[in-house]
């Protein structure tokens, strides 16, 4: 049976200005551009049941991103868009009953632009209050627990630096982050995001995921709340070829990360692009290039690039079997009561495609 839906997701299909006030010193004067997100699954026809989940773009509107909707099509026999229980981040679910082709298409517009934080004019002040509803991204998670090895290593990063405020441990960590972790193109996806197991083997190699939590959870550790994005570049990058990705999105998958300073709000980093730049250029940390990426990074997004969620330690339902994922970046399908491993294309076969929408017209 073919079905449709549609289902806007946060403000309808009007920009609504929002005072620079709201945001402190994230203020943004770049243009917005317009994107449709679409996911084409085709699953495996064995089994007697699927499952499929979607992560979708965050639907929680800022200054730099604003989703506007989504459609779906296909041949589900139930299929809903709905939040991740316990959370506030959007997907995607279908199920299939018996066997048979199963497919869906899954369209998301989302709008866009450039997100940088004004850090030299912001003044620390002393015993600033971290609001209540920050204070879980100062917990551990699965993968990167606080104590141990990875407390110590913050505190010798932090000490070394001579770092006493938030903002300049975090710009210590950032930088060591930067300094002694490399990018590992053999990692699968964009990593695991086991942060002990990297340092436990001095052994700071990985993708995205690894360079990022690795952040994250040193940042944590330090007393200073952080958290990762997961999301997908979208759109070809303005600077380095190597940091952008339009057309087919399939393999596009990137975590981003923020840490969050009282009295001015989330602050966006991303060390592990600063390593996708250093290994695709074949260039070394004093080059040029790497020295006005690793400044900008601080502080900055590109936004060709959307969040779907922040999450950490992800169930996505009472009837997967997955239990917890590490993060929800990636589409997720079980069938029987199996997961389908979601970066091998002899389980399930999905394409991720972008276009842009520029006025009425579609750039693909």
């Amino acid at each position: 049976m073919q079905r449709r839906d549609f289902i806007k997701l946060a403000g309808g299909a009007t920009l609504i200005p929002i005072a620079p006030s709201v945001f402190g010193g994230q203020i943004n004067h770049s243009k917005w551009n317009s994107y449709r997100l679409t996911y084409q699954i085709n699953l495996p026809t064995k089994g007697k049941r699927a499952l499929l989940w979607l992560p979708l773009p965050d639907t929680t509107d800022t200054y730099y991103q604003f989703t506007q909707g989504s459609v779906w099509n296909g041949n589900a026999k139930e299929a809903k868009f709905h939040n991740i229980p316990k959370t506030n981040f959007p997907v995607f679910h279908a199920e299939w009953r018996g066997s048979g082709p199963r497919k869906v298409t899954v369209s998301s517009i989302v709008k866009t632009r450039n997100r940088s934080v004004n850090l030299q004019n912001f003044f620390e002040k002393k015993n600033r209050i971290i609001p209540s509803s920050i204070k879980r991204f100062l917990l551990p998670t699965r993968h990167a627990p606080l104590n141990g090895i990875v407390r110590m290593t913050a505190s010798s990063i932090t000490k070394a630096a001579n770092a006493n405020t938030p903002l300049e441990k975090a710009h210590a960590i950032y930088n060591w982050v930067v300094d002694n972790a490399h990018r590992d193109q053999t990692a699968r996806g964009c990593g695991r995001g086991d942060i002990k197991y990297m340092l436990e083997r001095n052994n700071l190699g990985g993708k995205s995921a690894d360079l990022n939590t690795l952040f994250v959870g040193l940042a944590r550790a330090s007393g200073i709340p952080a958290r990762n994005q997961y999301g997908i570049r979208i759109d070809e990058s303005v600077t380095h070829k190597c940091l952008g990705k339009f057309g087919n999105l399939s393999n596009a998958q990137h975590c981003r990360a923020e840490f969050y300073l009282a009295g001015l709000g989330w602050v966006p980093v991303d060390p592990a692009d600063v390593h996708q730049l250093l290994l695709d250029e074949g260039l070394t940390h004093d080059h040029p290039k790497v020295i006005a990426l690793r400044e900008k990074l601080f502080g900055a997004w590109e936004m060709n690039w959307v969040t779907f969620n922040h999450g950490d330690d992800i169930t996505l339902a009472n009837n997967s079997v997955s239990g917890k994922l590490p993060f929800f970046m990636y589409p997720h399908a079980e069938i029987s009561g199996q997961e389908q491993d979601s970066l091998s294309s002899a389980e399930f076969s999905y394409k991720i495609i972008s276009a842009k929408l520029v006025g009425t017209r579609i750039k693909l």
